[in-house]
């Protein structure tokens, strides 16, 4: 089957389905050669992200320990100052991350939550640093205004397929995301969205969720793929694990359906092997949450990223102009 690098939107279920299908080595071989054709090999993206409103958010989503619904022992938290958020964004810059990511524990912000969210994102963009947050479901006009403030990214993610959807999440539809994508894409601003495999999706799921996103009018800029971090008291707590070289197969056909978007190994990095990492990488992933913390599960700590990248001969991407380009260190 012929896989052509350039853009597509018109993915079909049959061809996606197929890609998982291939072999190990070729479908590999194949999501490097497509991700050369578009970035560095030896180039991450680095991000940070911190939880600037933790918990108490009236979701049900069945993986997330920041559900009122749910006794996970998690602490609910009110939003950060702005200028806590900034210390903790010069340190993630001087640590080498190029983007800064706030994620705040809403169904949905009211327009006097984005006031204080509006003036994080201009203090941690006076830094240098792209700008991304993840706040819920947002209607045009507070788009708009995260827009005004210089917002880089938003981050919503559609999680898995629709069909699988009402499985994991009953308080919002599937269309409430997409309505908040296209709301974000509108306004100008990046869009940052992926999903979560190991959810007791099947493969089906998997395909279905990529070829969403790939299908979209214009490709998701980064394409975070989490794999669950099973947490006590939540629904999805003791499920079997996913076969990691299916989530390995996720992130290549991620990378063949989308070959110029960030694909991100994200959530569930600490439970990886660095061998496991290292096929990440291999078959497309090019970028990383670095530092201790998503959220309110643990992340692999700098050091030990360092220590990685060192011996598989990765290395940081670096900001070289105002205007956000990138490029990978030398």
């Amino acid at each position: 089957m012929h896989v052509a690098a350039d853009l597509r939107h018109d993915w079909r279920r049959e061809e996606v389905l197929a890609l998982f299908a291939l072999s190990f080595n070729e479908l590999l071989f194949r999501a490097q050669a497509v991700h050369r054709r578009y970035f560095a090999p030896e180039a991450v993206q680095l991000s940070t992200l911190i939880s600037v409103k933790t918990g108490a958010c009236p979701e049900d989503c069945a993986y997330c320990p920041q559900s009122a619904r749910y006794h996970t022992g998690l602490k609910a938290e009110p939003l950060m100052d702005v200028a806590s958020v900034k210390r903790a964004a010069a340190a993630a810059r001087d640590n080498g991350a190029t983007r800064f990511c706030m994620g705040a524990a809403w169904r949905a912000p009211r327009d006097r939550d984005l006031d204080h969210v509006v003036e994080m994102v201009r203090e941690v963009r006076a830094l240098g640093l792209e700008t991304c947050v993840t706040a819920g479901m947002l209607q045009a006009h507070q788009a708009q205004r995260l827009a005004q403030a210089g917002l880089d990214y938003y981050n919503h993610n559609l999680d898995t397929s629709e069909a699988y959807y009402p499985e994991i999440i009953t308080t919002h539809r599937y269309r409430d995301r997409l309505d908040t994508l296209n709301h974000v894409r509108q306004a100008g601003i990046k869009v940052c969205c992926g999903g979560i495999v190991g959810m007791g999706e099947s493969r089906g799921d998997r395909a279905e969720l990529l070829r969403t996103l790939a299908n979209l009018p214009e490709h998701p800029e980064s394409v975070p793929v989490n794999n669950l971090v099973q947490v006590d008291g939540t629904p999805l707590k003791g499920l079997p694990a996913l076969d990691p070289l299916e989530f390995v197969r996720t992130l290549a056909v991620a990378r063949l359906l989308m070959p110029r978007s960030y694909v991100r190994l994200s959530a569930g990095r600490s439970e990886m092997s660095d061998e496991l990492q290292a096929l990440c990488f291999f078959a497309g992933a090019n970028s990383i949450f670095y530092g201790e913390k998503l959220l309110t599960t643990g992340n692999p700590q700098n050091e030990k990223d360092r220590a990685l990248f060192a011996r598989l001969g990765l290395k940081p991407e670096v900001r070289v102009a105002a205007e956000s380009q990138i490029t990978a260190c030398v």
